[in-house]
């Protein structure tokens, strides 16, 4: 099954319907809602809506990175990042999501499975 897009004039009209107000009232309140993200977040400040999740912004540093067109090495500039970890309410609701015949591997291949082998490979030059 594939999944669709939720737009927010949807949600617009569903809010709308669920309180009784004008979709052109609710539309403003949303959009206020969501602008006042967007302040917090360019401030710096981190914005966290309980049971729903944690916004937050970070300074991702400057890094050397390589075109893969022309092998070419590449600078990039330190850059502002937003950041969301999702909250408990929400984390528990989207596991609903998972069809429960996909086969779960044991807790120890799992964990072989997320550590590199150490020292990584000979044949790739660092960045």
């Amino acid at each position: 099954m594939a999944n669709r897009t939720v737009t927010k004039r949807e949600l617009c009209e569903r809010i709308a319907r669920q309180t009784g107000q004008t979709q052109v009232v609710t539309k403003q309140i949303v959009q206020l809602f969501l602008n006042h993200i967007i302040d917090e977040l360019a401030k710096g400040n981190r914005l966290e809506l309980r049971n729903f999740g944690v916004f937050d912004t970070r300074v991702q540093s400057a890094r050397k990175a390589r075109n893969p067109h022309t092998e070419e090495v590449v600078y990039v500039a330190p850059k502002a990042v937003v950041s969301f970890k999702v909250g408990k309410s929400m984390h528990e609701q989207a596991q609903a999501v998972l069809p429960t015949s996909i086969p779960q591997r044991p807790p120890e291949q799992r964990q072989a499975a997320a550590v590199p082998p150490a020292g990584g490979s000979q044949d790739e030059p660092p960045l």
